[in-house]
């Protein structure tokens, strides 16, 4: 019996089950890889969606909704790089695992989904309040992605993590078994500036909302022209 993440296996044959994989170059505009890869100065600088693809990747997010998320409407732009994260997700027939780190201890709120509308209520009610148990949900993601890949072992893992990074204490970080993004949120005049320290110490990729959303509103009007 076939599990629940299980895909079908695509035909061997131009005929088959899934048909013949084409090109995805003139597919939809895969928006998040996009912009992990920089401002995009030409067309051929945006990654484009294939048109077949098998569900073999997970995302899993880690959303800091502390307190501290309040300020500057930092909350408010987190959910509507959420939603843009989401939805690129589901063009890639991505499956999305979401761990909010709010209150006294991380909770998980999805684990393994196809993102899709489903997604869209939960984003809805996402508030702020509490503590900032960060770290708390990165060792939880760190052990139910260890047994995720046992049991799947051919999926691309990616971790993706917002927080404004106003934490205490800092405790001795161990990195993701997979390529990871630290996504910093802290907003206002005066800033923390911790973020960056902690994607160090995770070996993550790091960026602030301010500048992924700049280069998605570039990558947005490099789509109205070809190179």
């Amino acid at each position: 019996m076939t599990g629940a993440d299980a895909s079908p296996r695509p035909g061997r044959l131009d005929g088959g089950k899934n048909g013949a994989p084409r090109s995805g170059v003139d597919g939809a505009i895969a928006w998040f890889p996009s912009l992990l890869r920089g401002r995009p100065q030409r067309h051929h600088d945006l990654v484009r969606q294939p048109r077949t693809r098998r569900p073999q990747t997970l995302w899993l997010v880690i959303v800091d909704a502390s307190a501290s998320t309040r300020r500057h409407q930092a909350l408010s732009q987190t959910k509507g790089f959420l939603a843009q994260l989401f939805d690129d997700a589901y063009r890639q027939r991505a499956r999305l695992a979401l761990l909010t780190a709010s209150g006294t201890q991380a909770r998980w709120q999805h684990q393994g989904l196809k993102a899709g509308l489903s997604l869209r209520p939960w984003l809805d009610a996402l508030g702020a309040g509490g503590g900032t148990p960060l770290f708390d949900a990165v060792e939880q993601a760190a052990q139910w992605l260890s047994k995720r890949h046992a049991r799947y072992p051919a999926e691309a893992q990616r971790v993706i993590i917002l927080t404004d990074g106003r934490i205490k204490e800092m405790p001795a970080l161990n990195a993701f078994h997979c390529p990871s993004l630290l996504v910093d949120i802290e907003q206002g005049p005066i800033r923390l500036g911790r973020a960056p320290e902690i994607a160090r110490q995770l070996k993550a990729d790091y960026r602030h909302i301010n500048e992924l959303t700049v280069l998605r509103a570039g990558a947005s009007a490099s789509s109205s022209y070809r190179s």
